[in-house]
């Protein structure tokens, strides 16, 4: 396997390393900093991500709440249902990617989905750690598919897959309930089989 000399075991779970950006598990001593570039992304991250239950605390605001959120990570880690990772760049938070829903049996998948501070977007910070996480996902977990779901009007995001070239599969009507409505979402998808062909070269391009 490619991945092994580019990561680091550590108590917290697994450190993923790019060119330029650094993925690793959030630890509760990042909530000042999580939260920090959270509250400066709200407007920007709000219509595209799920709307928070209004019976749990603010996961934004409430310290418990995050440290939970964490816990909820390395138990998904343990589990190998999830792996969850900041990104890390220019010696700060600019974002997450989180590798989700990993289903073992004959199925081998996981969805990934990402966010970036809007003070770093257009640093193709995105692209670089979502190779990372492609490369750790068939490499190190040996998945068979990965797929990303984006909203169509959502270009920002879109930009990143399309960058990489993968795969657009079509439209999944009314998807998953976004911020309070009933989304379609464009469904991106990466076989193993795709990423033997194409690996070497995004990991050249992206982690070199």
């Amino acid at each position: 396997m490619r991945t092994w000399a580019r990561f680091r075991g550590t108590r917290e779970g697994e450190v993923l390393r790019g060119a330029r950006v650094e993925l690793r598990p959030l630890v509760e001593s990042d909530f000042a900093e999580w939260q920090a570039v959270r509250r400066a992304n709200r407007e920007w991250l709000t219509p595209w991500e799920p709307k928070p239950p209004s019976t749990q605390p603010d996961v934004v605001e409430d310290r418990l709440a995050f440290a939970a959120r964490c816990s909820a990570r390395d138990r998904e880690r343990q589990m190998d249902a999830g792996y969850g990772f900041g990104v890390f760049a220019e010696g700060r938070l600019v974002g997450e990617m989180n590798l989700s829903g990993v289903q073992r049996g004959p199925f081998q998948s996981g969805h990934v989905g990402y966010w970036i501070d809007h003070r770093h977007a257009g640093r193709e910070y995105a692209p670089e750690a979502l190779v990372v996480v492609l490369d750790y996902a068939f490499e190190t977990l040996g998945l068979h598919r990965v797929q990303i779901n984006i909203i169509p009007r959502n270009q920002a995001s879109r930009r990143v897959v399309e960058k990489l070239g993968i795969r657009n599969e079509g439209i999944a009507l009314r998807y998953l309930e976004i911020n309070g409505s009933w989304e379609d979402h464009v469904r991106y998808g990466i076989t193993a089989e795709e990423w033997q062909v194409r690996g070497p070269e995004l990991v050249a391009g992206w982690m070199s």
